[in-house]
């Protein structure tokens, strides 16, 4: 979702919200004898906020942490394939250019395919692992009389490890959402939030439509935006293939 596509949609909640103040107010004016409930109103809408508050701090909270974990897991497994990358000039003659061409094939594959499919939530397929035995292989020294090119083979195999795990991690982290018990609450908590607001017996309508406006479009916008981070790979707040297309653009 475009940032134009947010603002419009944060808008068009406060403006639902107004007409509602207003509806309410027309159709079911405050009474001479409804002021003084409004102490037990505001108690529980401060429960209902307290709570509400703890819940929107968890979802950002988990949210933004599976964010993290893919951003994370994304820099090691192109920085682990470009330090394979650099040690195929350390390997035997016949099978440098063999691992710089499996190694680029990867990560091509990566971020042509993969991403996005990964920001469609769309699951990934074999094909990638697949690359990257045939990288494992082309960095496999069966013979060599070099303690040199040992060493850089075995070098190659343990970067590969990390490629390994990292990959692992980020297809663990495309494939995570967020709870739908926190999605629950989160929806019923917001609308629940915004009915206490009419609640309260204000008399001059202009502060009262100023007040659920603001509280009305905030609250949509946080939803929106752990919507947004939900998405680890998303286009709009997702990690993105710059550390693959900075090491092999």
């Amino acid at each position: 979702m475009a940032l134009l596509e947010t603002l419009v949609v944060v808008l068009g909640v406060a403006l639902v919200a107004a007409l509602s103040v207003f509806a309410k107010t027309r159709l079911f004016p405050v009474g001479e004898d409804e002021e003084p409930r409004e102490d037990v109103a505001e108690y529980i809408a401060m429960m209902v906020s307290v709570l509400y508050a703890v819940v929107l701090g968890l979802c950002l909270v988990s949210v933004w942490e599976t964010r993290s974990a893919a951003a994370d897991h994304v820099q090691a497994e192109a920085s682990a394939l470009h330090q394979t990358y650099l040690l195929a000039d350390a390997l035997p003659l016949a099978q440098r250019q063999p691992v710089r061409e499996a190694a680029r094939t990867y990560a091509s594959h990566v971020v042509d395919v993969e991403w996005p499919a990964m920001a469609g939530r769309e699951p990934l397929d074999a094909s990638g692992w697949t690359l990257l035995d045939q990288l494992r292989r082309a960095g496999e020294v069966t013979r060599s009389d070099r303690v040199s090119e040992q060493i850089a083979a075995q070098e190659v195999l343990a970067q590969l490890g990390y490629v390994d795990d990292a990959r692992r991690g980020r297809e663990a982290a495309a494939q995570e959402r967020l709870s739908p018990v926190l999605w629950t609450g989160l929806l019923i908590g917001g609308v629940l939030t915004l009915a206490f607001m009419f609640l309260f017996g204000i008399k001059r309508s202009a502060t009262h439509v100023v007040m659920v406006m603001g509280l009305s479009g905030f609250i949509a916008f946080t939803v929106l935006l752990i919507h947004q981070l939900d998405s680890p790979f998303g286009e709009m707040l997702g990690t993105g293939p710059d550390a693959f297309t900075r090491y092999f653009g």
